[in-house]
């Protein structure tokens, strides 16, 4: 069912998922696979495994191993000794269906036509995502879950998961996410697929793989950038400082960058665009958007599928400056997780980093995740 893929150092494997692959849509998807990478060992009684689903963008590299020593994008959180201990937990990690980093998605190739999917890609919801990753479980034998984590659209990931699949997991980690996401937040990413939709080389999904709207990849990025961050840290870290530039009279344009936030936004956009295909981009964010785990509920509410779920414990943990996912947000998950009788620990982090804070400030997350997994 597995078989490994990729360069030498490329330590992710791959999974075939059923064929074909019934999606929330209604359509089913021939040929699918899932990228995942593991580290550490399952123990004897197979009960150690900690499910991981990723942010939007990310691979499955969630931290560096024999087989790919490039550092992943948890290496602080995840690892030998570190708050998801991989000498004590067998940590699987999955990178979204629809995503383009192994699994398949908008810009795999339809099996037997040498042609990309595009946007002949089926509708991908978040419950699609949460039920590859069971799948990936089925794969390596596994039936119980220690614990199942995520960031923010890995967050939502997870609540899917507990919410389709009762009883697997014993824990689960929601990381500044959400159980739906709020206007602002649609809105925000609307903006950010217009700016890739109306690039006039978008070409209707139908672009060459080395000619991406770079245009319009650019300017979501830098929207996105803008909404992952606070203006605590943007003051702090940048403040009004300028560029050192030439004379006045080589300033060709008086319109480039001036500012260091300027060339900063630019510079990640750059990045970006060399690094995440644009269709996949549109179906992971739309995804996220139409996400409302109460379509999981009935009439009981959230708290009955918490109850359903069977969960030991939980873990919600919100940043303060969080403008994406904010943490009223965070906070109304942890309460309708302690009314299912689920014990419940909500933390709230003082950070200015604001919704990306789980990438680059964690130290803050460290140890209240090591307390949980310890």
């Amino acid at each position: 069912m597995t078989a490994a893929t990729g360069a030498p150092d490329d330590a992710r494997r791959c999974v075939a998922l059923p064929d074909p692959f019934p999606m929330r849509c209604g359509v089913s998807l021939p040929g699918a696979r899932v990228a995942y990478e593991t580290w550490g060992r399952l123990n004897g009684a197979r009960d150690n495994a900690v499910l991981l689903f990723t942010g939007l963008s990310p691979s499955a590299h969630a931290c560096a191993s024999p087989e790919d020593a490039a550092p992943g994008w948890w290496e602080d959180i995840v690892g030998p000794g570190r708050a998801i201990d991989t000498h004590r937990h067998f940590v699987i990690c999955v990178n979204s269906l629809g995503s383009c980093f192994g699994s398949t998605g908008p810009a795999s190739q339809k099996s037997g036509t040498g042609q990309r999917w595009g946007l002949d890609f089926p509708e991908l919801a978040i419950e699609d995502i949460a039920r590859a990753g069971r799948e990936t479980l089925a794969a390596l034998g596994l039936e119980r879950l220690a614990a199942v984590i995520g960031p923010s659209l890995g967050a939502m990931s997870a609540l899917a998961f507990v919410a389709q699949f009762p009883g697997i997991a014993r824990r689960l980690v929601v990381v500044s996410g959400t159980a739906a996401a709020s206007p602002v937040a649609i809105a925000l990413r609307s903006v950010q697929r217009e700016a890739i939709l109306r690039d006039p080389e978008w070409l209707g999904g139908r672009y060459l793989p080395d000619q991406p709207p770079r245009t319009g990849m650019r300017l979501a990025r830098k929207i996105g950038t803008i909404t992952y961050r606070s203006a605590l840290e943007w003051n702090a870290r940048f403040g009004r400082a300028r560029l050192a530039a030439g004379p006045a009279p080589a300033r060709a344009n008086a319109f480039a960058p001036e500012f260091e936030i300027e060339a900063y936004l630019e510079a990640q956009a750059e990045r970006f665009v060399r690094a995440f295909d644009p269709n996949c981009y549109l179906y992971l964010s739309r995804a996220m958007d139409r996400f409302q785990l109460a379509d999981h509920a009935g009439a009981d509410g959230l708290s009955a599928i918490f109850s359903r779920a069977d969960l030991e414990r939980a873990l919600v943990i919100g940043v303060e400056t969080d403008g994406l996912f904010t943490i009223d947000e965070q906070a109304r998950l942890a309460a309708a997780l302690e009314r299912a009788g689920v014990a419940t620990t909500f933390a709230r982090l003082h950070s200015p980093q604001g919704h990306d804070a789980f990438l680059v400030d964690t130290d803050a997350f460290d140890p209240v995740l090591r307390r949980f997994f310890s």
